[in-house]
């Protein structure tokens, strides 16, 4: 931070006032203290780090992307992580849809039988469904 009187770039440190610190500039002599530490970041570059996060980026490409630690990153997600509080519900599950994952291992050229195992929880039963390709039996 340049000096606030003369905006001159040349300063020395002057003691530390209320946990900040302190500098004096070489040119006026005046003495002024930063508004903020240079180790805070702003809260939009936070909230920045967390949409990145959401949308699937890990935590080293964040650091790179922003020029901050990949271990902050992980420390703030961390942090918010523990704040947040999930979601109860209390309706039993009718229909588990596996997002296509059965189609997307039936299609694979080098897959000799596949299956899917559903469980319905509410009744402690389950349900396997095993398809095998009638080329593995011959």
């Amino acid at each position: 931070m340049n000096c606030p009187k003369c905006n001159h770039i040349e300063k020395s440190k002057d003691g530390i006032v209320r946990g900040l610190q302190r500098y004096k500039c070489k040119a006026c002599h005046f003495r002024y203290t930063v508004s903020r530490k240079s180790d805070v970041k702003p809260i939009q570059t936070k909230r920045l780090a967390l949409q990145l996060y959401l949308e699937g980026l890990g935590f080293r490409a964040i650091g790179r992307i922003l020029q901050i630690s990949y271990g902050t990153v992980y420390q703030w997600v961390k942090g918010w992580g523990s704040q947040v509080s999930l979601p109860t519900s209390q309706q039993a599950v009718e229909i588990v849809e596996i997002d296509e994952l059965h189609t997307y291992i039936g299609s694979k050229k080098s897959t000799v039988g596949y299956g899917l195992l559903l469980i319905d929880l509410a009744n402690g039963s389950s349900l396997i469904c095993v398809e095998i390709d009638q080329l593995a039996q011959d």
